[in-house]
Formats: C-alpha cells, sequence, structure tokens
C-alpha cells in the first residue's frame, strides 16, 4: 500500500471541508494510506519552515511537493503519471506540503522535490486539501482506468 503524507499549517475547522477530505480518502483507502500532519499556523514563515522540517526528518526518505503558487503547472493526466511513476514510487511516503496564509519559506521551496502549482488564484486552505485530495483521487482513476475521470 502506497503512503502519502499531507503537511499542512492550520486546522480544518469546517465540517463540510472535513467530511468531503473524510470521503476521498475512504475512496483511496484500498491503494493508499493517506496521513495528515497539522503544524501550527505561525506568523514566522521560518518557524513554520522549521516545524515542516521537523516533520519531514521523522519522516525519513520522502518524494517532497510542495503546493507553490509560482511551481509548475500540470494536467490531471501527467500528474497521475507523477503520483505513479518513478521516482514518486520509490520514495515512501509521498509528502505534499501546504504552506500557511502566509506561503512557504524558502528553504522549504528549495527542499523539495517538485514544486506544483493549481493555480494562480489564491484558495482558503482547507479548501485547498479537499482539492488536492480530489486530484490524488482523480489521478487513482485515471490510472486505473475507471469512469470518473473525463
Amino acid at each position: 500500500m502506497r503512503r502519502i503524507n499531507i503537511i499542512y499549517a492550520g486546522r480544518m475547522k469546517e465540517e463540510y471541508y472535513r467530511q468531503a477530505a473524510a470521503e476521498y480518502i475512504k475512496r483511496l483507502s484500498a491503494d493508499f494510506k493517506i496521513e495528515h500532519t497539522e503544524i501550527k499556523e505561525e506568523h514566522s514563515l521560518k518557524k513554520e519552515a522549521d516545524n515542516i522540517l521537523l516533520k519531514l526528518q521523522k519522516l525519513g526518505k520522502t518524494y517532497k511537493i510542495a503546493l507553490d503558487r509560482e511551481g509548475m503547472r500540470m494536467s490531471s493526466e501527467k500528474f497521475a503519471g507523477l503520483l505513479y511513476g518513478e521516482p514518486a514510487v520509490s520514495a515512501q511516503p509521498l509528502v505534499f506540503i501546504i504552506g500557511s496564509s502566509h506561503g512557504l519559506a524558502e528553504n522549504i521551496k528549495q527542499a523539495a522535490d517538485l514544486r506544483l502549482s493549481f493555480s494562480d488564484l489564491t484558495f482558503p486552505h482547507s479548501l485547498f486539501r479537499v482539492m488536492l485530495l480530489e486530484q490524488i483521487y482523480r489521478a487513482y482513476t485515471i490510472e486505473n482506468n475507471k469512469s470518473y475521470h473525463k
């Protein structure tokens, strides 16, 4: 079973976002173990970065994807290829890093194996976690030739 860890700053307060996230995690549970690692949102990007680096050290060898508005954009098909291709497959777990409303510190961006952007738009962080899970699920359906992806 493949492992995915999502490291994010701040709490998911809204019940409807928690329910949506839980639904995608349930749909993915046959192939993926998805873990959430919440860190406290700080006023200092450096402090958040230190907390993220501590979490990353505990995980050991990983393939780190920083969600960054300035990162690379890709189609859902290419994203599926990323999740199911090398080097992401050999590095367990695959780690997605979502910064706080202040963004991500430069050293976290530099530590990432890939910087990925979903859009130039800004999204509420709780909604973005759901969007990330949906894209992981979409990648799963693409890879497994299921009818969800159109």
